[in-house]
């Protein structure tokens, strides 16, 4: 995979970060955003602060019965205050089309608008921000377009709140996150955009739940909304519960049990997740 622009810029910036709590980039979201493994937080990716540059590149892999994804990728983090982001996917069709992918390439941003998720701990506000994704399914013609979708590329917009109380349940370190994504992407776009039964974007919440065991173990649980547009495959919304290794503000690793519900012909799909991050 070549490297993307992000990790390119990122490495040549003498301005790498380090001011931030360890674990405050969040992980990385499967589409390239900071946050969890399912839904962009309103964090931004690295550890900088107001006047420092950081970022990081991520895998993933999701292993279903049926199917498999991996998810590559890179973003920059600026001044705490905006994100660009970068994934490129391939989603394995298995025996559904045998010896088949389909790839995507998802370009995001972020700006934090307001509040801060650990310093604002006097104020119940959590921290906002608003972002984009851009998807682009470069195999459009393989499986989407027959299966019923409208078009192989979309835009999504959203709105994330994260909130983490240093002194919270059972007094450790806890996070919570609500997101809202404008969409009407299929399997996150993996099955294009729109179908049949609707071509309109739809709001759908994401919610995180992290506790911190300890400053470098997390453990928490997530659950995705998704539109369900094509008459051809119902669509589930998917859930994971995972725990995060923080060793260093270096290295973060995920590992997380996934229910993706029914995946094109196939009903009950899920796995394991495995994701690793590395911060610069």
């Amino acid at each position: 995979m070549r490297a993307p622009l992000a990790l390119l810029l990122a490495t040549a910036l003498p301005a790498l970060a380090g001011g931030r709590l360890p674990a405050t980039g969040g992980v990385t979201q499967l589409e390239g955003a900071a946050g969890g493994g399912l839904a962009p937080w309103a964090l931004i990716a690295g550890y900088g602060t107001a006047d420092e540059v950081g970022g990081n590149a991520f895998y993933t892999r999701v292993q279903s019965q049926g199917f498999r994804l991996e998810s590559a990728g890179a973003a920059i983090g600026l001044f705490d205050r905006v994100e660009l982001s970068f994934a490129r996917q391939r989603f394995d069709l298995g025996d559904t089309v045998p010896g088949q992918a389909i790839r995507q390439e998802v370009v995001g941003a972020k700006w934090r608008v307001y509040g801060d998720a650990v310093v604002d701990q006097d104020r119940p506000w959590p921290q906002l921000a608003i972002g984009l994704m851009h998807k682009r399914n470069r195999d459009f013609d393989l499986v989407p377009r027959l299966v019923g979708a409208r078009r192989g590329s979309d835009v999504e917009l959203y709105l994330a709140a994260t909130k983490v109380w240093l002194d919270g349940l059972a007094g450790r370190s806890t996070l919570l996150n609500g997101t809202l994504r404008y969409t009407r992407a299929n399997q996150l776009g993996i099955l294009g955009f729109g179908g049949d039964k609707s071509d309109a974007r739809q709001l759908r919440f994401e919610g995180s739940a992290a506790l911190f065991l300890t400053d470098r173990l997390i453990v928490g649980a997530e659950w995705r909304q998704k539109p369900d547009n094509l008459s051809a495959f119902k669509e589930d919304g998917f859930g994971d519960a995972f725990v995060a290794w923080v060793p260093n503000k270096r290295l973060a690793l995920t590992l997380a049990h996934t229910e993706l519900g029914n995946i094109a012909d196939k009903d009950g799909q899920r796995g394991p997740y495995l994701s690793l991050k590395a911060d610069f």
